[in-house]
Parts: structure tokens; C-alpha cells; sequence
């Protein structure tokens, strides 16, 4: 009796020949196909799975035609996208034109001022800025020079402290001879050059008197050890000097200020065999406080003289007129500081003489500490150093961090007034219409977003020659540029 497996197998049109074995098996060796090939023959949906090739074919056949109709289906899509916009932007002209037969030439007149006023402005700006461009990389060549030359020389001064500190007053007596004639040229550019006369400045050539001149006298190594350990070393706070290296002229306040202090500290506590370059400290192996007071008061008091009869007195008219500028006339505008806001509550009458006595007694105040403290103690003197080194670079981390901020905050602040006073001004010479029909096209003209293309020829294709822009011209006799300068 045969079974379904075996009429499925003869009424399949595949030949093949089967032979009995001994084991009651079938051999295969002489078939066609293999055997997982014959068993997927055998198999029930073998009819069905006959008909896959046919369907690949019909699919092949109808995917290409549906995808040729697709494309050209897309391509007339396109070529109506582009004549709706055609006809939109003569929709838009027309409009234009009849708004403009309506209302007159005036509006349209308005609307070509402002777009050459705005191109000029635009080309005037971009001729300044290529100019500041142009000037920027002069400057900035200078700052990295300054900041170069600043980084290298704290550096040589930290390794020669540690390392050679007998050469600390050689690179003090170089960096004064350098800094000083540049800042005397920069002050009289500026008409700043009464500040040369303050006490710092005469202070740093009493210090190159005794180091190259007079290094055995007691009572010149007295007073200048307590003037720059007092008057200098504080005007770094009284003045808040930065450390920002890539400006000159406050490396060369900083300078001033924190050297000569540096360089008798070094001399009392670090130099090696100071009494014989110094024969002076031979004479002083303790600090005198009267003695030294008396001294540094009477050296004082003989700057004090000299800058009241040069500077109070011979030129009071030119400092009255605000032609110089002087560090008591500077303090007494400064109305931020505690010293202005003082001087300010003073009669003018007494204020000069109020002056000078405060700088007295400052002087004294701020010695207190070199005449009792500094001279024997070499911990006190590098701490003293260090703290006024800190405040210097406080000072400068402010400037870079608030000062630059501000800068940027300021012209960002100009940037968006000036384009918020250019959108007003188009928007008030941009003229409205009222609804003209129930297309969404109420306000064609008076849209922010009209495109250009809609304008006629003569005021989207303004081009205004460089030709045309004024050159720079100098800084009015009022502005603050102008003032500095003076």
C-alpha cells in the first residue's frame, strides 16, 4: 500500500531512479539534486513556491513603471511650484505698482533714501573698520612685544633671585634705564608728564644715586630703604597697579613700584657679602627707627619743596586751565576714590596744603613697618613682597576679566541699538496695505519678510562706489579722544 508521501513522489514530473540496498534504503548517488534539495521538492508548498519567479518578474516589470510615473509626476509638480512663485512675485510687483499709483512717489522716494543711506553707512563702516584693521595690527604687535618682554622679565627676576641674587640690583638699574625714557616720551605725548615729578620717580634716582654712586653713605641707604619699602611699595595699592603684561605702561608702574623694594630686600637679606659691594650696611647692622625716620622725613620734605615751587606754584596756571594734569588734580576728580571724595569735602583754598600734609603722614605710616619690622626679619620682608606682588595680580586678573568684559558688553550694546534703530527706520518708510483679499496677502508691502526680489531694479540693485564715502576726519575738539590727547 502506497502512502501520500510516495503519490506525491510519482506524480512529480522530476525523473529520478531509485535501486534497493541491502538495507532496505534508497540510493540517491544516481539522482539529479541532493538530498535537502529533494526534500524541499517534497515538501507541501512546493506547488505554491514554483510561482516566485513569476512574481519577481511582475514586480520588476511594474516597479520600473511606477517609478517613471513617479519622476514625471515630480517634474510637473516642479514646473508648477515654480510658476505659482512666478506668479506670485508678478502678484507682487503688480501690487507694488498699484500701491505706488495710489499713494504717490513719496513712499517709494523714502523707501530708495533709506536703502542708500543704509549702503552708505554700510561702506563708511566697512572703510573705518579696515582702517582700525589695519591700525589694530600695529598695536597688537606692541602688546604681544610688551607681554613677551613682561613674562620673560619676571621670570629672569624669580631665577635670579633664587639663583643669582647679586645681579637683582644690575637688572633693576637696566629696567629703569629703559622704562623710564619710554615713559617720559609716552607722558609728554599725552601731556601727562607732571606725573614724572611725583615722589616714586624721585625715589628710583636717589636708589640709582646710592647703587652706582654713593653706595658707602648710611644715611642714603636709610632713606632709601625706608621710601621704597614705605611710599613705593604702597602705591601699588593706592594706585592699584596690574600686573597685565601686554600693556606697557602698567608694566612700567608695576615696575616702579615693586622693584626698589625687591632690590634693598635683596641687598639687606640675600645678597651675598652685601658690606663689600655695600660698605654702607657695615655701619648698620640694625635699623636706627629715629634715625632713619629723621633722615627719610628730611628727604621728603626736600622732593616736597622742589614739587611745590616747580609744579604748584611756576605752573599753576597751565594745571588750573586743564592743559597738565598732576597726581593731586588727578585724586581730586576721582570721586570713586577715598582720597577724592576727602578732598572734595575740603575748601579749595586748604586742599593743597591738606594734601601735602596727608602725604606726609602717609609716607611716615607706611614706614612703620620697614623701620620695625623688615630690616632685621628676611620671612617679613619676602612677605611683604609677595603681598604686594598679590595685590598686583588681583588687580590685573580684574582688569582682564571686568575691564575686557565690559569692552565687549559696551559694543555689543552699540551693535544692537544701531540695528534697532535701522528696523524702525525701515519700518516706518515701509508703507502698508489694507486687505486685499482673503489670499493671506493683507500686508504685502509692510511684511517684514518682503523679499527683495519684489523691489524694482533701481532699489535692489543700488551699488554705491567706495568713491563716495568721506574720508576719516579727526576727532571733534570736544570728544574725549581729543582731550586725552591734549
Amino acid at each position: 500500500m502506497s502512502t501520500a508521501t510516495e503519490e506525491r513522489a510519482s506524480q512529480s514530473p522530476l525523473p529520478r531512479t531509485e535501486s534497493s540496498t541491502p538495507n532496505g534504503g534508497a540510493n540517491h548517488g544516481s539522482g539529479y539534486f541532493s538530498i535537502p534539495f529533494e526534500r524541499f521538492v517534497k515538501d507541501e508548498l512546493s506547488d505554491f513556491a514554483s510561482g516566485f519567479t513569476l512574481l519577481d518578474t511582475m514586480e520588476t516589470f511594474f516597479d520600473s513603471r511606477l517609478d517613471l510615473l513617479q519622476r514625471n509626476l515630480a517634474k510637473q509638480s516642479d514646473r508648477l511650484k515654480m510658476k505659482a512663485d512666478q506668479a506670485l512675485q508678478g502678484l507682487r510687483k503688480d501690487l507694488l505698482k498699484q500701491m505706488k499709483s495710489q499713494s504717490g512717489e513719496v513712499l517709494t522716494d523714502n523707501l530708495e533714501r533709506e536703502m542708500q543711506k543704509f549702503k552708505l553707512k554700510v561702506s563708511h563702516r566697512m572703510t573705518s573698520l579696515t582702517a582700525s584693521w589695519q591700525s589694530a595690527k600695529i598695536v597688537r604687535t606692541r602688546e604681544k612685544i610688551s607681554f613677551f618682554l613682561g613674562v620673560m622679565s619676571l621670570l629672569a627676576t624669580a631665577l635670579m633671585f633664587g639663583s643669582y641674587p647679586q645681579y637683582i640690583h644690575i637688572a633693576y638699574t637696566i629696567g629703569t634705564a629703559i622704562l623710564l625714557p619710554i615713559r617720559a616720551v609716552y607722558y609728554k605725548k599725552r601731556a601727562w608728564h607732571y606725573f614724572l615729578f611725583d615722589l616714586c620717580y624721585y625715589c628710583n634716582i636717589l636708589n640709582l644715586l646710592y647703587l652706582w654712586i654713593l653706595p658707602s653713605s648710611p644715611a642714603l641707604f636709610l632713606a632709601c630703604y625706608c621710601l621704597s619699602h614705605g611710599s613705593l611699595a604702597s602705591a601699588v595699592i593706592t594706585w592699584r597697579n596690574s600686573l597685565v603684561f601686554h600693556d606697557m605702561d602698567k608694566v612700567t608702574s608695576l615696575f616702579i613700584h615693586i622693584y626698589p623694594p625687591l632690590t634693598f630686600t635683596v641687598i639687606r637679606h640675600y645678597y651675598p657679602d652685601a658690606a663689600t659691594r655695600f660698605p654702607a650696611l657695615k655701619e648698620l647692622p640694625h635699623m636706627q627707627p629715629f634715625r632713619a625716620l629723621l633722615l627719610s622725613s628730611i628727604i621728603y620734605l626736600i622732593w616736597q619743596l622742589l614739587y611745590w615751587k616747580f609744579v604748584l606754584i611756576d605752573r599753576r596756571k597751565k594745571i588750573e586751565s586743564g592743559q597738565r594734569t598732576t597726581s593731586f588734580s588727578f585724586l581730586l576728580n576721582d570721586k570713586r576714590g577715598v582720597i577724592g571724595r576727602v578732598l572734595s569735602a575740603i575748601p579749595p583754598q586748604y586742599r593743597e596744603p591738606f594734601f601735602m600734609l596727608g602725604q606726609l603722614g602717609y609716607a611716615v605710616l607706611t614706614e612703620i613697618p620697614a623701620l620695625f619690622l623688615l630690616y632685621d626679619s628676611p620671612f617679613w620682608s619676602g612677605a611683604l613682597i609677595l603681598f604686594i606682588f598679590a595685590v598686583s595680580v588681583w588687580n590685573g586678573g580684574g582688569f582682564y576679566i571686568e575691564v575686557f568684559g565690559r569692552k565687549f558688553e559696551k559694543e555689543l550694546e552699540a551693535l544692537r541699538k544701531e540695528l534697532a534703530e535701522a528696523t524702525s527706520r525701515s519700518e516706518r518708510s515701509s508703507p502698508t496695505l489694507g486687505p486685499q483679499s482673503d489670499d493671506e496677502l493683507s500686508t504685502v508691502a509692510g511684511s517684514p519678510s518682503l523679499s527683495g526680489k519684489g523691489l524694482s531694479p533701481s532699489i535692489s540693485n543700488v551699488e554705491l562706489p567706495l568713491e563716495t564715502i568721506p574720508s576719516q576726519t579727526a576727532p571733534a575738539p570736544n570728544s574725549d579722544e581729543s582731550r586725552k590727547d591734549r
